[in-house]
């Protein structure tokens, strides 16, 4: 029955139970969704809102209440292919506490001493609290010390036998460690968490990528399929983890007294015991720690969901018992939901400071991870396409902390009739860019669209500038950050050009911008003018263009003219140059745009000694086709000083030692490539050397 038929219905009886009747079947389908395929299509958040309205029917109307309502037992049943696990003791689960503020802690604190008929001035009660983790709840059955069988929960009477697959976790100990002269229990049931660790996921994840093969949603998932694999050859790839956090059955063994010391006992079992646990004294104990796990929880190592309070004497939980579904003396107090669902109902494109297109899901604003989110990434178009995410589709956003929101998943079963195709970047750009409209590209081996509009483009504005005034291009001292924020924002400069209009006046009257600042400003941008081909080359910021490809090209062509009229074919000649940097350099000087501020900025007096780059082709340089290593402190050369005068004498300079390697310059506390020159038996020089190699003339053969 339609929602519209249910608003329709006049009689308050029959509208509560046609009510309660598409809960029930909603919450069934998800739960079967959920615990026995591990395909949920809805997040946490949403079965939790739906089992509550269902229990919220059910406490106004007793008698609809039926013997298989959800909120009456735990949900799930048993695969084909598994064999079936009869629970000695239930694995029933526990009361979830919504109320993500303090007052969860303290209301479940209060219902306790309520229950226990405690006075206000008793001694405040002795709770442990630990995580709620987010992974598949586990029975690990030992016999005589030995595990001889491992089931999943099930619907908490009957389980799954998943025992060769737990058996590949290397957490979980086959046979119990005991004290010398201890006897094992004769039967002891182990409760506990498989999960993923977060490293571990993105681990597999970036494998599956690298295959080709499918990737997962969540560790969660991930860890679920891993132990449901028919194959356990499969599941001990899967790079699993488990914590212990209970007991079922015992036969034969002492239990402690309180629960954290059932837990401490399992430790010195060998069984793996979270440290995030803490004996906690009256709702204030509680309420600290759900605090500090707040704080802690996206750093943490793998998912969790909430904490688990549990009151801490066993002797105190057999007196509480159990209600229904739930025990009395335990409840799982959440945090914010990490995903929720909404609608998508754009996709925009955000240009990046470097030019980088990044499709942006535009959503029915839902709040989620503590904040309202309306914007969420996509990341990419072969990730929006890999999710097949389309407007107007359902999604699943998660938001965790800090990390900016993303969309994790479709629910295709809400996708309308008329949803339109798969996503297509260049397609919805029409090929330019939305800022500026040059045209966009994207790069061989690259998941990334960019705009090629670089010296143009307003949305790459600061960063064109910062590297085009860096101490490797023209070199602008006094230009950092803060000034070019100003300058941009102010829309005093709005483009490279502009930077050489400026003066004393303008500069002064910027934040922090004293008249002395403005003048060593406007001396670097005047000293700035006087550079070299290869740093204007390299401070234009070209894709794949770096300061050894920009000297390679002033060197071959000798001229800014003839490497901007070069085509793909004569680019290619150069060293060093293949078809993806040759064809970064045409598609860059295809813009007029980009040529353009070329102009501007040579109008404005930037400059170089054309006859540097003419020189390169009157004649073989000494160090010609030759690569040297440069390792160690030299006594007069920096680094990059030394660096520049082999390049410019035509050779190459690399960062490690090869048999390719034709000499290799070594100074004070030369480290381990020095040590590799002489095992291959290579000339090592020193600085002298090196100058001397740097003097020869032209024509004279070199050792």
């Amino acid at each position: 029955m339609s929602q519209a038929d249910l608003n329709e219905s006049t009689d308050p009886a029959q509208r509560a139970a046609q009510q309660a009747a598409q809960l029930r079947a909603e919450l069934h389908l998800h739960a079967h969704r959920y615990y026995v395929l591990d395909a949920p299509s809805i997040p946490d958040a949403e079965y939790d809102r739906l089992f509550q309205a269902l229990q919220a029917i059910e406490a106004a109307h007793p008698d609809l209440l039926t013997a298989d309502s959800p909120t009456q037992r735990v949900l799930g049943r048993v695969l084909d292919g598994f064999t079936p696990v009869r629970h000695a003791v239930p694995m029933l689960s526990i009361r979830t506490e919504t109320d993500t503020e303090a007052s969860g802690a303290t209301s479940f604190d209060a219902r306790v001493r309520r229950e226990l008929e405690l006075t206000d001035d008793a001694p405040a009660l002795e709770y442990n609290a630990e995580l709620k983790f987010d992974g598949l709840a586990m029975n690990l059955r030992y016999e005589r010390g030995v595990l001889v069988q491992a089931a999943t929960r099930g619907d908490g009477e009957t389980g799954e036998d998943v025992t060769q697959n737990i058996r590949t976790i290397g957490q979980i100990p086959l046979r119990l460690h005991l004290a010398p002269g201890e006897t094992a229990p004769e039967v002891l049931e182990v409760r506990g968490e498989v999960y993923m660790r977060r490293d571990d996921f993105e681990a597999m994840n970036e494998r599956q990528r690298q295959a080709g093969d499918k990737t997962f949603v969540n560790p969660r998932n991930a860890a679920a399929g891993a132990v449901r694999q028919l194959d356990p050859s499969i599941a001990a790839r899967r790079p699993l983890s488990f914590y212990a956090y209970g007991v079922g059955e015992i036969q034969g063994w002492q239990q402690p007294d309180t629960h954290s010391g059932t837990l401490d006992a399992l430790q010195a079992m060998g069984l793996p015991v979270c440290a995030d646990r803490v004996v906690a004294h009256g709702s204030d104990g509680l309420v600290t720690f759900h605090q500090a796990m707040g704080v802690r929880r996206d750093s943490l190592p793998f998912d969790i969901d909430g904490v688990v309070y549990k009151v801490n004497s066993l002797d105190l939980q057999r007196r509480l018992g159990f209600v229904s579904r739930e025990p009395r003396w335990a409840v799982a107090h959440k945090y914010p939901a990490q995903e929720q669902m909404t609608l998508l109902q754009d996709i925009d494109i955000q240009v990046g400071r470097t030019g980088k297109l990044t499709p942006v899901a535009k959503l029915q604003p839902v709040f989620v991870g503590g904040t309202t989110v309306s914007n969420a990434t996509l990341h990419n178009e072969d990730e929006a396409r890999r999710k097949d995410v389309r407007v107007g589709d359902t999604v699943i956003v998660r938001r965790a902390g800090d990390v900016i929101p993303e969309v994790v998943g479709v629910v295709l079963e809400h996708r309308p009739a008329d949803v339109g195709g798969p996503f297509d970047l260049y397609k919805q750009l029409k090929g330019v860019c939305p800022v500026c409209g040059s045209a966009i590209a994207r790069e061989e081996g690259e998941a990334d669209w960019r705009c090629t509009g670089g010296l143009f483009c307003p949305a790459q504005r600061k960063q064109a500038i910062l590297h085009f005034a860096g101490r490797r291009a023209v070199d602008i001292e006094g230009l950092g950050d803060k000034l070019v924020d100003q300058l941009v924002d102010s829309g005093t400069v709005l483009s490279l050009p502009g930077l050489y209009k400026l003066g004393i006046a303008k500069l002064a009257s910027m934040e922090r911008m004293a008249e002395k600042s403005a003048q060593n400003i406007v001396d670097a941008l005047e000293k700035s003018k006087h550079t070299t081909l290869p740093r204007f080359l390299f401070g234009l910021g070209i894709r794949q263009i770096g300061e050894t490809t920009a000297k390679d090209l002033a060197r071959h062509f000798g001229s800014l003219d003839r490497i901007m009229d070069a085509s793909v074919e004569q680019l290619l000649e150069v060293r060093d140059v293949g078809p993806i940097v040759a064809q970064s350099i045409r598609t860059f000087f295809d813009q007029a745009h980009n040529r353009e501020v070329v102009e501007q900025l040579r109008a404005a007096g930037v400059h170089w000694d054309e006859s540097e780059g003419a020189a390169a082709e009157q004649g073989p340089k000494p160090l010609a086709g030759k690569t040297l290593v440069l390792t160690g402190s030299l006594p007069m050369l920096s680094r990059d000083q030394a660096k520049e005068l082999i390049e410019a004498a035509g050779g190459k300079v690399s960062g490690s030692v090869s048999k390719k390697t034709h000499y290799v310059v070594a100074g004070e506390e030369a480290g381990s490539k020095l040590d590799k020159a002489r095992e291959l038996g290579l000339t090592v020089l020193d600085e002298a050397g090196l100058m001397a190699l740097l003097a020869a003339d032209e024509g004279h053969s070199l050792p």
